[in-house]
């Protein structure tokens, strides 16, 4: 049993098969799952989805890679979202500046990102939350640059909708947020 917030709704098409719904917002019974490829493929491998969804179900063999895909979309959506409302910046000294004046609400870092710049950031973030799940490039092209390394999000429902989209790609990922480890986590 965990928080809705930390699970992946999964639903049944009207054709049988299984669609991650990455929004939440398809129609029919939700099944969840915590989105981790270990957790996934187990229940794949068990056949868990079909037990809870009493009836026979499609699994498409590329599901977990899916799932990633989608979660990755919806991140690089609401990052793209926040920078044309104005709710974001980008670069060390801006986020710095936005998280000292603390007018961030979310700390999205580069998971390939240099460990001393984030070390630097996170000294300063105090107990602004932290996500890294995607890559430098991925972050550049959902703000529309070069390079993209920190970004900062503000306080509102966008940061608190891209935090859990992240959190749930890193799970994917399997990259560790917030301090947890793979081990550590519940299933």
């Amino acid at each position: 049993m965990r928080p809705r917030a930390e699970l992946l709704r999964l639903v049944v098409a009207p054709d049988g098969t299984v669609v991650a719904d990455i929004e939440g917002k398809l129609p029919g019974r939700g099944l969840w799952i915590t989105p981790r490829r270990d957790v996934v493929a187990d229940a794949l491998r068990r056949n868990l989805i079909a037990k809870a969804a009493k009836r026979a179900v499609v699994v498409p063999a590329d599901f977990a890679d899916r799932i990633e895909a989608g979660l990755a979309r919806r991140c690089l959506d609401l990052l793209g979202l926040a920078r044309r409302a104005g709710q974001s910046v980008a670069g060390f000294e801006k986020v710095r500046g936005w998280l000292k004046d603390g007018k961030a609400a979310l700390l999205v870092e580069a998971s390939d990102g240099a460990a001393d710049g984030r070390r630097k950031l996170q000294e300063v973030a105090g107990g602004v939350p932290t996500v890294a799940a995607m890559t430098a490039a991925e972050l550049a092209a959902a703000l529309g640059r070069e390079t993209a390394v920190h970004v900062a999000v503000a306080h509102g429902r966008l940061a608190e909708r891209l935090q859990q989209a992240a959190q749930r790609l890193a799970g994917m990922r399997g990259h560790a947020e917030d301090g947890k480890t793979k081990d550590s986590e519940r299933r």
